[in-house]
């Protein structure tokens, strides 16, 4: 394992974690934190698909599954609703990769009938849609390595 995964998983969770994400309406429950990380992890694997080994990127993947496996271990669910629970989970992250493909050519306003897709009211998601391109933007100003670094704090 590439020792700055670990790192940059933290830096994604922190991200994640970014209490301007979350309103009195907007829930800040388990699931809620796992779907903005998974728009965190999706954009960092397509910015980084063509400029980092395909070998690098899927080792990155797999580890930020067991990280998810781990957490929702952690929570007490047993082994069999943990599987369940991961294959929904891996599924959301398909889905949300595969909606944010073609982000770049899109408008403000399907973005953000992407970003609906997976969140419920009670998201500004204009607020969430300029801190997505804020992070997309600081993504492709720094290479996969440099996200290891205690560097990651968008201010919107």
């Amino acid at each position: 394992m590439n020792n700055n995964f670990l790192e940059i998983y933290n830096n994604l969770i922190k991200l994640t974690r970014n209490k301007n994400l979350y309103n009195s309406n907007f829930q800040d429950t388990f699931y809620d934190r796992i779907i903005i990380f998974f728009f965190h992890l999706a954009f960092l694997l397509k910015e980084y698909k063509n400029k980092e080994t395909k070998n690098n990127l899927q080792n990155f993947f797999d580890y930020c599954i067991r990280q998810i496996e781990l957490s929702i271990r952690e929570i007490g669910y047993g082994d069999a609703t943990i599987n369940k629970k991961m294959k929904e989970y891996v599924n959301l992250l398909f889905s949300v990769i595969d909606k944010i493909d073609l982000w770049e050519d899109m408008d403000n306003e399907k973005k953000i009938e992407i970003i609906k897709l997976f969140i419920e009211d009670g998201l500004n998601f204009n607020y969430f849609l300029n801190y997505l391109e804020k992070y997309r933007f600081f993504l492709s100003k720094n290479t996969f390595n440099s996200l290891s670094k205690e560097i990651l704090t968008l201010k919107i």
